[in-house]
């Protein structure tokens, strides 16, 4: 097994982890610390991805989203793998959060609905990289997008904790619900729109 679709096995084993000791009302500090683990793995997969091992040098080259002068050959379902792992740690969230009566229903349906459609027209085409359409590029696969989604979730999912173990206010928890599903129905337009227009 490549290190990249471990990477992608563990974060999975962990978001299971973090659903547990939400729903246990476990010291929500812990608990934001695995959240925070689990979604920085995503960037973690993607370096053992490009490079297979750590070295400076490799670890520069992927910050600075340069080739690698002797790229390690994927697996052939690591990519498809890779963003399973991406949706089972996001509906994991959102199903927990849904199930103690944080987030409404519907919320959680219309991401699935989102991603079940944006997924496959990605899928068809290909993977993020991708991307043509300047639209696309700017809001999914550019930095900035990559970064304002991870940031957004982290920040969101982990404020959630503390609403329902510490009892922090549920409103500031509906404003940052509403800007992270707003952003994921953005980028999964962004998606669906490059598909469209590839063709």
């Amino acid at each position: 097994m490549k290190a990249a679709d471990a990477v992608v096995l563990l974060r999975t084993f962990m978001i299971f982890l973090v659903a547990y000791l939400i729903l246990a009302r476990f010291n929500p500090i812990a608990t934001i610390v695995l959240i925070l683990v689990a979604l920085a793995l995503d960037a973690v997969d993607g370096y053992f991805a490009k490079y297979g091992r750590v070295n400076l040098d490799t670890l520069r080259l992927y910050i600075r989203h340069q080739p690698p002068k002797n790229p390690i050959k994927p697996t052939p379902y690591g990519a498809r793998l890779d963003i399973a792992g991406d949706r089972v740690v996001e509906y994991t969230m959102w199903i927990v959060f849904t199930f103690v009566g944080i987030v409404p229903l519907f919320i959680l349906l219309l991401i699935v609905l989102r991603h079940s459609f944006a997924d496959a027209m990605m899928g068809a085409r290909g993977t993020s990289s991708k991307m043509k359409t300047k639209f696309a590029q700017v809001v999914y696969a550019s930095n900035m997008g990559r970064g304002a989604i991870n940031v957004l979730k982290a920040v969101t999912y982990c404020y959630l904790v503390l609403v329902y173990v510490s009892g922090y206010p549920l409103l500031i928890g509906y404003a940052l619900v509403a800007a992270l599903f707003a952003y994921i129905m953005l980028r999964g337009a962004a998606e669906i729109y490059d598909s469209i227009k590839s063709y």
